[in-house]
């Protein structure tokens, strides 16, 4: 009796650790699992606006990712407003947004205008509005990334477009999953 009830306690502190760290496991995991009733279920194209390029991220279809990405190259706002309606459709896009110059203090910049209008074309285009998302120092960040994973700044002209849609579309996702119904 004595002897079965040293190794009681003797085995007992282990095993009430093993019961607290597997219950600290599963609190942390439900804190950091997204519930299927408050997944994002539908796909949002980010849009990365420039003269020459524009950059495009679609999210995956659970809405927590960036899955497609890709360049449109052109200076024609009527080309390019076809061909985001092009992609939209292609992926099922329910969502827009575009990312909105802004300067450093919060005002809006000279090109603000513009994209306004490109907003207007957009919508007209695919039939949903874009929300107008703040862009300051994506285009910054994604040339970091870039230059950070080994590329030369001549190469960073072909995908910068669409790491800075990528980021535009990680923030609003991200925002998205923090707003309360």
């Amino acid at each position: 009796q004595v002897k079965a009830f040293s190794l009681f306690f003797t085995w007992f502190p282990c095993i009430m650790r093993s019961v607290r760290s597997r219950r600290r496991a599963a609190a942390s995991r439900e804190r950091f699992t997204v519930r299927a009733e408050e997944r994002i279920s539908l796909r949002i194209m980010a849009i990365d606006y420039g003269d020459a390029r524009t950059g495009v991220a679609i999210s995956d279809p659970t809405g927590l990712l960036a899955g497609h990405t890709a360049v449109i190259r052109s200076r024609k706002p009527e080309f390019v407003a076809e061909e985001l309606a092009r992609i939209a459709a292609e992926h099922g896009v329910e969502e827009l947004v575009m990312g909105f110059p802004r300067n450093m203090d919060g005002t809006e910049g000279p090109r603000a205008e513009r994209y306004r209008a490109f907003a207007d074309r957009v919508e007209e285009a695919v039939g949903r509005r874009p929300v107008l998302w703040d862009e300051r120092r994506t285009t910054v960040e994604a040339h970091n990334i870039l230059h950070a994973s080994g590329k030369r700044m001549k190469e960073h002209k072909k995908t910068v477009d669409a790491v800075a849609a990528t980021l535009i579309l990680e923030g609003y996702l991200t925002y998205k999953r923090t707003q309360k119904p």
